[in-house]
């Protein structure tokens, strides 16, 4: 299990180190995304057999095991998140530059009636679309901090619940001795009082046998 969980902490950190990548405008962007697909895809297949394996792990060790797969799978989910927001990102990139082309591109027939913009135009269509992309990376970054938040209250839970088993546990397991020392206790009085009748019936048999 260790090989394995070491293996998919490299996956991360390799997957890490493709965002930066992403960065670079020299770099093939579309070959990195796929790239950072499957890495992301190899962890959480990784993840699953560590869920498996971890009914292996001795009861002693299990909990400090499973807190370290509940971190990887964490990573993994903001890894995940960070490629979704990329996506978008570019996918309004896209979109503007086409919207943009097709306007500079379009004809307008002459007409009298109507006279036509095109810097005011484009300024206002600029400035609503960056409004509109400010909008949804607040409303973006609200709803990832809303799911980290959520995914620590799972996992705080999840601790509590462990720590909460162990204290009955324990609890019992106390009952249970303090029941065995008092079983002891009457234990040795029935064997006192038996030797003591035995002792005394065996005095009486000789006397009136003697007699």
């Amino acid at each position: 299990m260790e090989a394995l969980y070491l293996q998919t902490n490299g996956l991360i950190q390799e997957t890490q180190q493709c965002f930066q990548r992403l960065n670079d405008s020299r770099a093939d962007a579309g070959q990195i995304a796929h790239e950072i697909d499957m890495k992301i895809l190899a962890a959480n297949g990784n993840c699953d057999r560590l869920d498996v394996l971890l009914f292996k792990v001795p009861v002693a060790q299990r909990q400090n095991a499973k807190m370290r797969v509940d971190q990887l799978k964490y990573d993994i989910r903001h890894l995940q998140a960070a490629l979704k927001l990329y996506h978008e990102k570019r996918h309004r990139r896209e979109t503007e530059l086409a919207e943009r082309e097709s306007l500079l591109s379009k004809r307008f027939a002459p007409n009298n009636e109507m006279s036509i913009d095109i810097d005011y135009s484009l300024q206002q269509h600029n400035s609503m679309q960056n409004a509109h992309h400010g909008v949804d990376e607040m409303l973006w970054t609200g709803s990832s901090i809303l799911d980290g938040l959520r995914t620590q209250r799972e996992t705080l839970k999840g601790a509590r619940r462990r720590i909460m088993d162990i204290g009955n546990t324990l609890g019992l397991s106390n009952q249970t001795m303090k029941m065995i020392e008092r079983r002891l206790v009457e234990d040795k009085y029935v064997m006192y009082g038996g030797m003591f009748i035995t002792t005394v019936i065996i005095v009486l048999v000789i006397y009136f046998w003697v007699l």
